[in-house]
């Protein structure tokens, strides 16, 4: 029993030896295609990064590329011109809006009130200025044959007047010629005192005609000082059609003051913000409203000075989103900044121990993109590769 044991024993140690043996050369090739993998691995991760960087390299030469950019729009402060209480805000935040859209009404009733009292001064004025063009009517009805008259009057008391004198001078050249003759008694006295009672006659007349020409002048400037009445009256409407002219001006200031009651929008765009709730009362110059043109917005990028001499007018610019990386958008260069944001900034940065550091400056430039569905938003971050224009 112990010699067929023993051998049995010995049997199965040479199995497990054989069997050993057999497994060394699997375990070898297991190493070694490990290793292979590994290399293989390696040179791929290699060849990679150095892909990478032969892409980054390329990319920075030929691409100007600024990763802190913002989109922007033109940002609207609605405020209000007059002071009074905000009735309704038919708007809210995020709401799109059209051109003269209402956006914040404030009370209106006093100027409506002003309006109407306004509007009743110039009807009055209006019926005194047609009461005054009748009575001018009137007066140059009455007036006008009177006028007439007495010039006729006046004229025929001239003529006459012109005809005694020239009589009167006859009348005088015969007298004295007769008071020669009679002192040569070459005509008898009677003769002399008929002559001389015709003198005194046509004198009697003379005087008689300018009695006549002077109550015929009378007349006429009493005919005239009548028509005159149509002159103040004539004053009296050019002083109510400045009158009106003024009231006119009122009317067109208090109906700007009731239109810019309703604050309305000036162009399309989004609804930002509000400042005000009903109810409130607005000061003129207050802020209540802040809104943007959805459909205008760009990208301002901030360009290293040493990079601005690469960067020209009219260059595409690949931009890329930061909320939508799959979003790809193309713009353009519109505007290169004329001069570096530090320019700009509320706190100067003066220098007066002498110690300096160089830091490089940067230039505002302006790129135009198109809106996108409307994702586009300002103060979004984006990433900028902006094509370099070598000379």
């Amino acid at each position: 029993m112990d010699k067929q044991t023993d051998g049995q024993t010995s049997e199965q140690t040479g199995a497990q030896a054989g069997g050993a043996d057999n497994q060394l050369p699997q375990g070898g090739s297991d190493s070694s295609l490990r290793r292979v993998v590994g290399r293989g691995v390696l040179l791929a991760v290699v060849a990679v990064g150095v892909a990478g960087l032969i892409y980054w390299v390329y990319g920075r030469y030929t691409n100007v590329v600024v990763y802190d950019a913002r989109i922007k729009a033109d940002m609207v402060m609605m405020s209000s011109r007059i002071d009074g209480w905000v009735t309704k805000v038919p708007v809210s935040e995020g709401h799109k809006i059209t051109a003269g859209q209402p956006l914040i009404v404030i009370d209106g009733r006093a100027s409506v009130l002003r309006l109407r009292e306004i509007d009743a001064q110039r009807k009055s004025m209006g019926a005194e200025r047609g009461r005054i063009d009748a009575e001018i009517r009137m007066i140059d009805h009455q007036t006008r044959g009177r006028f007439q008259a007495s010039r006729a009057a006046l004229n025929a008391a001239e003529a006459a007047k012109a005809g005694m004198d020239t009589e009167l001078e006859q009348i005088r050249s015969d007298f004295e010629r007769a008071q020669s003759l009679l002192k040569k008694r070459v005509i008898s006295r009677q003769r002399w005192e008929s002559l001389r009672t015709a003198y005194r006659m046509a004198g009697q007349e003379v005087l008689k005609s300018e009695a006549d020409v002077a109550q015929a002048s009378a007349s006429v400037m009493e005919a005239q000082a009548d028509r005159q009445r149509m002159d103040v009256l004539q004053g009296r409407l050019a002083s109510l059609r400045f009158d009106e002219e003024r009231l006119a001006t009122q009317h067109e200031r208090q109906q700007l003051d009731l239109a810019d009651r309703i604050i309305k929008a000036p162009s399309k765009g989004t609804v930002d913000r509000t400042f005000v709730d009903p109810g409130e009362y607005v000061a003129r110059g207050q802020r209540l409203l802040l809104m943007h043109n959805s459909d205008v917005v760009w990208v301002e990028a901030n360009i290293k000075e040493t990079d601005i001499r690469d960067v020209k007018l009219g260059a595409k610019a690949n931009i890329v989103i930061d909320a939508y990386p799959d979003l790809k958008v193309v713009g353009e260069v519109v505007r290169i900044g004329s001069a570096a944001t530090n320019q700009f900034a509320l706190l100067p940065s003066p220098n007066p121990s002498g110690s300096f550091t160089k830091i490089t400056q940067r230039l505002p430039v302006k790129i135009a993109i198109p809106q996108t569905d409307g994702l586009l938003r300002p103060g979004m971050m984006v990433e900028v590769e902006i094509a370099i224009t070598r000379d």
